[in-house]
């Protein structure tokens, strides 16, 4: 199954409206932006790692922080998808990107190479 931004904020706006402060959700954020970050560094050695799934692990931490990024946007009535296309365009243009995130979507749907 495959789950669109706006899916994914109206249900977390369902789950945190009532009582969902989104500072403490930035806590939350936080938390596990910390947590992605320790996985990261035990990946790339700078810290032990046991017999651990590590990608599991990192795959686990950004779906948190995901989860808490699209919470805090939606207690806000914030449209991620909006920000996100409008931003990426920004950078497309900053950075010299050979294309911006919309015209991708848009040339793989046409070329029926879409996941």
């Amino acid at each position: 199954m495959k789950v669109a931004i706006e899916e994914l904020q109206a249900y977390l706006l369902d789950c945190y409206r009532e009582g969902g402060a989104d500072q403490s959700l930035f806590m939350k954020l936080v938390e596990e932006i910390g947590e992605a970050a320790e996985i990261l560094n035990k990946k790339a050695g700078r810290k032990a790692a046991d017999r651990e799934d590590l990608p599991s692990q990192l795959g686990n931490e950004l779906a948190d922080v995901i989860h808490y990024t699209a919470a805090i946007a939606a207690l806000n009535g914030l449209n991620l998808n909006d920000f996100i296309l409008s931003k990426d365009r920004e950078a497309s243009i900053r950075y010299h990107h050979r294309t911006n995130l919309e015209q991708f979507i848009l040339d793989q749907r046409a070329s029926g190479s879409a996941p």
